[in-house]
């Protein structure tokens, strides 16, 4: 596992690069107004994250936020004994970093070839104090990873392994329809490994294969490719997610 720790150095970021971003339309930038776009674009300082590449490290000090602009990374918690714990994916559009302690509660790895914005947290407050608009969708954004939290929580404690996995699945279609570019109903994409999919679930590699294996045969899922799935009964992936089947 290799961490960004050096800054590297990159040409300022001018506001035409915030207005043509992709990620702003599903990201807190958004509530910034494109007249006001140099002030953001001046804080922010992109980085280009190869896949396999943690960019943030769980413990060292919070002194950035970091807004995925491309691809998805994976966020985990490592245990003493090195063991570890996926505890969610960050697709373009999200925003991290927003834990209020001095240090930062988890690690960010990229699962494929991503980008980032990267903002002072001391500067970024600063403007904050000019755009209570932004300020109120970090809140939003604050709340939403609270709700993320629970779900997670009764996933993890109380969903059969088919629950599971259709939980996952529906959880990743509603991540990719308000991305930066929406996909079709029903189509997402899978850019992470089995076995990251698995430790975020709490399941065995083998388990979520033949759980996937067995929801294709049920028709319920197609597989075109090991990244790609297509939900084909949309509503008996929601009966089986809520425990209904």
């Amino acid at each position: 596992m290799t961490s960004m720790r050096a800054r590297p150095s990159f040409a300022p970021r001018g506001a035409e690069s915030c207005t043509s971003c992709g990620a702003r339309r599903a990201s807190v930038c958004i509530a910034i107004e494109e007249k006001d776009l140099e002030r953001l674009a001046a804080l922010a300082v992109p980085l280009p994250v190869p896949a396999g590449r943690t960019f943030i490290t769980e413990g060292d000090p919070a002194e950035h936020f970091f807004n995925v602009t491309h691809g998805t990374a994976k966020l985990f918690k490592l245990l003493p004994d090195g063991r570890r714990q996926v505890t969610g994916f960050a697709s373009a559009g999200t925003f991290l970093g927003l834990a209020v302690s001095s240090s930062y509660a988890f690690s960010a790895e990229a699962v494929e070839p991503a980008q980032v914005c990267r903002f002072s947290r001391t500067r970024l407050r600063h403007l904050l104090d000019d755009f209570p608009a932004m300020e109120r969708r970090l809140l939003d954004v604050a709340s939403n990873e609270l709700v993320a939290a629970q779900e997670q929580m009764l996933l993890l404690g109380r969903k059969t392994a088919r629950e599971r996995v259709a939980s996952f699945l529906l959880a990743r279609e509603a991540c990719a329809a308000v991305g930066p570019v929406p996909s079709a109903r029903g189509h997402i994409s899978l850019p992470m490994a089995r076995t990251d999919i698995a430790d975020y679930l709490g399941l065995t590699v083998e388990t979520v294969s033949r759980t996937m294996t067995r929801l294709r045969i049920e028709r319920l899922i197609d597989m075109p490719s090991p990244t790609e799935i297509i939900l084909r009964n949309h509503d008996a992936l929601t009966a089986l997610a809520a425990g209904l089947s």
